[in-house]
């Protein structure tokens, strides 16, 4: 008999522009919380999201979910791998919400210090990485910034999975002529503070 998790549900935010591996990152999570024996649920919201455009998904798991929308001002966390995505996204949070977001600012003109200051206004719990500028640095290129947040988020224990399904779940999904770099990266947000 399979043991039971018992958690409330996990309510997630995904966010960034198309290209960026957002639907790869949520995929992988979701894949991840299967492999935890949670119940999952995703869904992609984006209308004319291809290379460049808003692109946000929605993961949800625990012990029963019903829905894979997170409502409003329910989300657990955002992810963004761009901060003015995160902005976008605190339709979403509340005052307990955690935002882990990327310091890149792509198609904005806002400056990301007004971005910050904006974001605070709906939470408190904000994690900013440069994780362009680590993994461009040991890559000579931005591909994989998906795989450093994934890491860096459960290296601070924002997103409650184990860092070994995980990583199963990464394996299944990433062609294998890549793995070698993605670890790379992914074990590199682990050594970053």
């Amino acid at each position: 008999m399979k043991k039971e998790t018992k958690m409330k549900p996990f309510n997630l935010i995904v966010t960034g522009y198309g290209g960026q591996g957002i639907l790869t990152l949520a995929d992988i999570i979701a894949k991840a919380a299967l492999k935890q024996r949670y119940d999952v649920k995703e869904a992609e919201l984006h209308g004319l999201a291809q290379r460049s455009g808003s692109l946000e998904c929605h993961i949800r798991f625990g012990k029963s979910i019903y829905s894979p929308l997170v409502t409003r001002g329910r989300a657990d966390l955002i992810i963004a791998l761009d901060a003015s995505e995160a902005l976008r996204a605190c339709y979403w949070a509340n005052k307990k919400t955690k935002v882990l977001t990327n310091s890149k600012i792509f198609r904005s003109s806002s400056k990301l210090k007004q971005v910050l200051s904006k974001i605070k206004k709906f939470t408190k719990n904000l994690h900013l990485v440069d994780a362009d500028s680590i993994v461009k640095k040991e890559t000579k290129d931005i591909t994989m910034v998906n795989m450093f947040m994934l890491g860096y988020a459960i290296k601070k224990r924002l997103l409650p999975l184990k860092k070994k399904l995980v990583w199963q779940a990464i394996e299944e999904r990433i062609n294998k002529k890549f793995l070698k770099e993605n670890k790379k990266i992914f074990e590199k947000a682990f050594k970053s503070r």
